[in-house]
């Protein structure tokens, strides 16, 4: 009789329990529908029209941080342009009375732009780069020393760490050749160490040309909005325009530090107008100025 009754329970026990499984998988139904119309969850999408990793036209202006103007340097924002090589652009980085007062120091003492000997790690003359150049040693006074201070705080770079501003003027049919700004020999990295990344301040605005091209950057270039705006050379990769005030930085050296081969960049000729810029290149690590 005792047997008989153990049995005759079991069923009951089974019915209970495939109740409670079958009332949570109902309950957990629910909450998946309530999160997917709140739009907290959402269902994978395979189809082509996903953007893809290097999809330029995803990317462009994609504003990360915009602030009122002041300084007479108009509405600030940073926009990403590619992330091989990492590039951003901050518009407005510079004031106009920036730019003319960095180009009005500079044009007593420009001279031809010369290029480092891979061989010697010694500067030397070269028809790659046919640009006229100066640089203006590092904290020379209060304007550049404010000037250092902001690129410090856009690239997370020391200020001791950046080498000297080089003011650079190209004029019509001027250019410089496709090349990378990290070194290929020991000597140059003995102060310093190597150069991690680039800030190319425009100083003026180029009626035609004149624009950054990187030819080994990933992406779909004609994607970009500016693309009828470019020259036969700027089609050549991904490029940017100058504008009077903006400032590009790239980096040449990958997060794991290993030299990034995409970061080969550019000056397309100048076809109309002038062409007036500033770079600042930074060290992995202090360099002594």
């Amino acid at each position: 009789m005792v047997v008989k009754g153990r049995h005759s329970r079991g069923p009951s026990r089974k019915s209970s329990s495939s109740t409670l499984i079958f009332a949570l998988l109902i309950m957990f139904s629910f909450l998946i529908l309530i999160l997917l119309a709140l739009g907290i969850l959402s269902i994978p999408n395979n189809s082509g029209d996903s953007p893809k990793p290097n999809d330029l036209s995803s990317i462009v202006h994609n504003t990360l941080d915009r602030s009122d103007g002041h300084d007479g340097r108009g509405d600030q924002w940073v926009e990403v342009i590619s992330w091989e090589p990492r590039a951003f652009v901050y518009h407005n980085f510079l004031s106009k009375d920036e730019c003319e007062y960095l180009i009005n120091l500079a044009k007593p003492h420009m001279q031809k732009s010369t290029v480092v000997d891979s061989a010697t790690g010694k500067s030397k003359d070269s028809r790659v780069r046919t640009s006229s150049g100066t640089f203006l040693a590092r904290g020379r006074d209060k304007i550049i020393q404010k000037i250092e201070k902001r690129l410090a705080d856009f690239t997370f770079i020391p200020v001791d760490h950046g080498e000297g501003l080089q003011i650079l003027h190209y004029e019509v049919g001027q250019k410089y050749e496709s090349h990378y700004d990290y070194f290929l020999d020991e000597f140059n990295t003995q102060n310093g160490g190597q150069r991690i990344a680039t800030v190319l301040m425009y100083l003026s605005d180029v009626e035609e040309g004149g624009e950054t091209v990187f030819p080994a950057a990933k992406g779909n270039f004609s994607s970009v909005p500016w693309w009828n705006e470019l020259s036969e050379c700027g089609k050549g990769g991904l490029s940017v325009k100058p504008k009077m005030g903006d400032a590009l930085l790239f980096w040449s050296m990958k997060p794991d530090g290993t030299q990034d081969p995409s970061s080969l960049h550019g000056g397309c000729p100048v076809i109309k107008g002038n062409k007036w810029s500033s770079t600042k290149w930074m060290r992995v690590n202090e360099y002594k100025a």
